[in-house]
């Protein structure tokens, strides 16, 4: 009898965690999706792993930041910010080629607005959770180096250097919420968004069935 109600427990137990998961997974996957269709991401991958092209990644980095802050100033949505992206987008790439030839390469560099699936990142200042973004994503040469993840609308990552996250974020159309979300809590913040890409992954496991053999 004791037998019999322990397993009758067991399976509620196991039935009540299952939905919590199901709850919490739902959430942060929207969540995720939310702020995806708030921000446009930056990524840019350098030719190699040398110090040399690790550091030529970083001044394509922060001319493309500095352009693309002049250019988004005032827009206060993420549609907009798209579409001048897109229109300004060789532009972009001419400058991002500029820095790499006055640096003395001859590298090749590619530019596009691209959906792209990024990880779980920590930037100090705040978090962002993995998923799908818009991307703006720039290969300087082969492209087989360490890449550089941030955001290039609303600019967070110069803000945070700066300490003007939330004004900046605010004036993008972020809501308080938003803002809370990627901000608060610190180290419990990323671990919230980690479990975004285990959920992702389970469901994305679960959806496609046993493996065959």
């Amino acid at each position: 009898m004791y037998t019999i109600q322990l397993r009758k427990w067991l399976a509620a137990a196991l039935l009540a965690f299952f939905a919590l998961a199901l709850v919490w997974g739902m959430w942060s996957l929207q969540s995720q999706q939310h702020l995806a269709g708030e921000v446009i991401r930056l990524h840019v991958i350098a030719d190699s792993d040398s110090a040399e092209d690790q550091r030529l990644k970083l001044r394509v980095r922060d001319a493309v930041l500095e352009q693309a802050e002049q250019w988004l100033q005032g827009v206060e949505d993420r549609d907009a910010a798209e579409e001048i992206l897109r229109t300004r987008l060789m532009d972009l790439r001419d400058l991002a080629a500029e820095v790499v030839r006055s640096a003395g390469y001859a590298y090749e560099v590619d530019a596009w607005l691209t959906p792209e699936t990024y990880p779980t990142r920590d930037y100090g200042a705040f978090s962002l959770p993995g998923g799908e973004y818009l991307s703006l994503r720039i290969v300087i040469g082969e492209g087989e180096g360490h890449n550089w993840w941030c955001v290039v609308y609303p600019p967070l990552c110069t803000a945070a250097a700066t300490g003007e996250l939330e004004e900046k974020a605010s004036a993008a159309g972020l809501s308080k919420a938003d803002i809370g979300l990627i901000t608060r809590d610190g180290e419990g913040c990323t671990v919230r968004f980690k479990s975004i890409e285990l959920w992702e992954k389970w469901v994305g496991k679960w959806s496609r069935g046993p493996a065959q053999t």
